[in-house]
């Protein structure tokens, strides 16, 4: 097998060796593929910054793992390169992502914009369009008046000095306004969507992080595939450009024309000789690649066309990964034609509708905004998804619509009690219905939906309270994994784009883009928080730097001061075995919470210490028995009245 395994490498080398000697007539000879960073099989449009005569978009900082920098257009702005599928390339703007975190107005005096040109067009996809108002001191209130006439039905956002910005979310807002028609005093400018499902605050809603797909024109995609260069010239006109290097006597076209027919019979003889044995040697090698990488989602929607996914798609009775196709037409009677009144609430990428179908089951169906690629991709991952796991705390998918519909549609089981979020701080808040005990389950049954999603190699990514729904029991199940992610079990982490939502994402996540089952561990901590508080994840109303309920909740538990915290409603001053029930899982919660993944408990174990206090604390036993479980070398308080140590108490040099 050695032997053998040195025969083909040898075979391979001078393979190798003889087409760089064919190669080596012209050095300036551009790249069928290069590498960059942690991106492989770089092609045309990209190119290297050393060689921007190959490409459309060039790629600078290659050493810099895990993101090089990007820029689309010549002359045009740099960006990080995040992750880069067939046709399109997500890119993040670093300095709008400093403005943002620190809530700086300078974020609106960004506008995103690609021209396209005569070799190359571009889509933004998770952009959407913002009217930027500026305040006068003639005539202000009724100058303001009017604008709020002009925008009517969009939001006003009025947090920042000397101006206003207007935005529509639930629909693309140029198809109604164009920037030639706009008041006097405002502007268009175009930002990009972090989250749709947000609270009023506009910061935490867009993100630094856009989608751009790109497509090459004709002529383009013509004159690269003949050995030319794609250029625009003064006058905006495609040219394609041929080196006309040609010899200069019949001697160097002899000389030159002898060489390529030797390398020709060269290599000639060594596919006829050998031409089987690499060729097996490259099946074999595929095969291993394709077995080792299957479990890995990215990885399937890289290699499969999503047409190539649908087997037996028709509208209406045909089975796709397991469930149903339900017809357009079905959905629409059971919606009532999607009629308002159904709404029961609008996730990242979709709204929800409650309805009947003719079998008298109820259902929540979700209607996807938009249907393109990327909506596809979601749509496909939520049913891949949902139908490899079976669990009494998930919810049930019924069925979706075929991908030739007019709309893609995902069908559920209908959970009649609301969100986690409603009852926490919606408008059924009030109604004293989640009691301590209810709240204890609550926190059990969803730790145990995550641990069981973690043991099926399965990341949630978008925990929180509006994704976890309440039957009339108060029984949990974990809903929305448009966009959950498929974790292969021999790698550590996943590097992705940005997913979540703000409030509940890892800060290191956010950090490095690196996905870990931890991520969904710190989402939950903040979870738990707003069981024991009744506080929301985001309120704008707390100081800056206690905004998010994490650093509200870690800054409580450092002063000593939990009793801040915990909801006074839920009997903390008044019943002790409350009191020590809250305070171990602030414990918990704590943990969950720390910077540090390694830190941070498995979801496993977060289920079995809330299982222990739920034990424990129902057998009555109230004294000070229940010791916290030590997770790796953290060293953890016997109660939240002592001093804590936190990870951003250490410095670390990298």
């Amino acid at each position: 097998m050695d032997l053998a395994s040195s025969f083909i490498c040898f075979l391979l080398s001078l393979l190798l060796i003889l087409v760089q000697a064919k190669g080596s007539r012209n050095d300036s000879t551009c790249p069928k593929s290069f590498s960059c960073g942690n991106f492989t099989d770089l092609r045309f449009p990209y190119s290297l910054s050393t060689q921007p005569h190959c490409g459309i978009m060039t790629m600078y900082g290659c050493d810099a793992k895990p993101f090089p920098k990007i820029r689309l257009i010549p002359e045009g702005d740099w960006y990080y390169a995040l992750e880069k599928h067939s046709s399109s390339v997500w890119i993040g703007d670093m300095n709008l992502k400093t403005t943002l975190t620190q809530h700086k107005c300078q974020a609106f005096n960004k506008n995103f914009s690609l021209p396209n040109s005569p070799s190359i067009s571009f889509n933004m996809i998770n952009i959407n369009n913002f009217f930027k108002c500026i305040s006068t001191s003639n005539n202000a209130l009724n100058i303001t008046h009017k604008i709020n006439g002009y925008f009517a039905g969009y939001k006003m956002y009025s947090g920042c000095e000397g101006f206003s910005i207007y935005y529509n979310l639930s629909r693309n807002s140029d198809e109604y306004i164009e920037a030639h028609n706009l008041p006097t005093n405002c502007s268009l400018i175009r930002l990009p969507i972090y989250s749709r499902d947000g609270d009023d605050d506009l910061f935490n809603m867009l993100g630094p992080e856009i989608l751009v797909e790109w497509k090459l024109s004709d002529d383009c995609n013509k004159c690269n595939y003949g050995g030319g260069q794609c250029q625009t010239d003064k006058t905006n006109k495609f040219h394609c450009h041929k080196d006309a290097k040609t010899p200069t006597s019949r001697t160097d076209q002899r000389k030159e024309t002898t060489g390529r027919n030797m390398v020709k019979l060269i290599l000639s003889t060594v596919f006829g000789g050998v031409g089987s044995v690499i060729i097996t040697s490259i099946v074999i090698y595929f095969i291993w690649r394709y077995k080792k990488r299957k479990f890995s989602s990215s990885h399937f929607f890289s290699t499969r066309k999503l047409s190539d996914i649908f087997n037996h798609d028709v509208e209406g009775g045909s089975i796709y990964f397991g469930v149903p196709v339900f017809s357009y037409s079905e959905l629409e009677e059971a919606t009532d034609n999607f009629n308002s009144s159904r709404v029961l609430g609008n996730g990242g990428y979709g709204t929800v509708y409650y309805g009947k179908l003719k079998d008298r089951r109820e259902i929540a169906v979700k209607r996807l905004y938009e249907h393109n690629f990327k909506r596809m991709e979601q749509f496909v991952n939520e049913i891949d998804i949902l139908t490899r796991l079976r669990h009494n705390n998930l919810v049930t998918l019924y069925g979706c619509t075929s991908r030739r519909s007019r709309e893609l549609l995902l069908v559920y089981e209908y959970i009649p009690n609301g969100t986690l979020a409603d009852h926490l701080h919606g408008d059924i808040a009030k109604d004293g219905s989640l009691t301590w005990p209810i709240r204890m389950n609550i926190a059990v049954e969803t730790a145990g939906a995550l641990a069981y999603l973690h043991s099926s190699d399965v990341i949630h990514c978008d925990v929180k309270t509006n994704n976890i729904l309440l039957d009339h029991n108060f029984s949990v199940k974990v809903a929305d994994f448009g966009i959950s992610r498929l974790f292969p079990n021999d790698v550590s982490h996943i590097s992705t784009t940005p997913r979540g939502t703000p409030g509940y994402i890892d800060p290191k996540y956010h950090e490095c883009y690196q996905l870990t089952c931890k991520s969904d561990v710190y989402s939950f901590g903040v979870v738990l928080v707003e069981l024991i508080s009744s506080m929301p994840a985001v309120d704008m109303n707390r100081q800056s730097q206690e905004i998010n309920l994490a650093n509200f909740a870690i800054n409580k538990i450092i002063k000593s001061a939990v009793n801040e915290l915990i909801d006074p409603s839920l009997g903390f001053d008044s019943d002790t075995k409350t009191r020590e029930m809250t305070t171990s899982v602030a414990e918990l919660a704590f943990l969950c919470l720390q910077t540090d993944r390694d830190v941070r408990p498995t979801m496993v174990e977060v289920l079995d210490t809330l299982k222990e206090i739920q034990t424990n604390f129902n057998a009555n036993e109230s004294e000070d028995i229940f010791v916290l479980k030590k997770v790796k070398s953290l060293p953890s308080p016997n109660s939240v009245t002592d001093k804590w140590i936190t990870c951003s108490d250490i410095t670390i040099t990298m």
